[in-house]
């Protein structure tokens, strides 16, 4: 299994942009999709974004559609989430998960390894 570890969380301002990573260890990276997904106090998990492979194919919600992009560096070893416009009730918890499947990816369960999280705290 691959480890992950998520960082660029903080507090932002409503109508600010943060962008989040998602570090992965091992020497299989290219192998896994990967996930973004949120859990606000109270509220139910919510899925955000999925990407490929190859980077090529990404999937997202239509409540985030346009506002977040996911985007990964194979040299790297890092997947991020860029979120812009941020809202209030985007307060959450942030969690990247990776899988060697691209099918499900709205799944948690699906998935095979997740990240510890990182706080995004989005004050009006």
């Amino acid at each position: 299994q691959v480890q992950l570890v998520e960082s660029g969380g903080g507090l932002v301002q409503a109508g600010g942009s943060v962008r989040l990573s998602c570090a992965a260890s091992g020497r299989v990276f290219m192998r896994y999709a990967f996930g973004w997904f949120r859990q606000a106090p109270g509220k139910e998990r919510e899925f955000l974004a999925a990407i490929d492979w190859s980077g090529g194919s990404t999937e997202y919600p239509p409540s985030v559609k346009g506002r977040f992009a996911i985007s990964r560096d194979n040299a790297k070893n890092t997947v991020y989430l860029q979120m812009n416009s941020l809202k209030p009730e985007d307060t959450a918890i942030y969690y990247c998960a990776a899988s060697l499947s691209y099918s499900n990816y709205e799944t948690w369960d699906e998935y095979d390894s997740w990240g510890q999280g990182t706080q995004v705290t989005v004050a009006s």
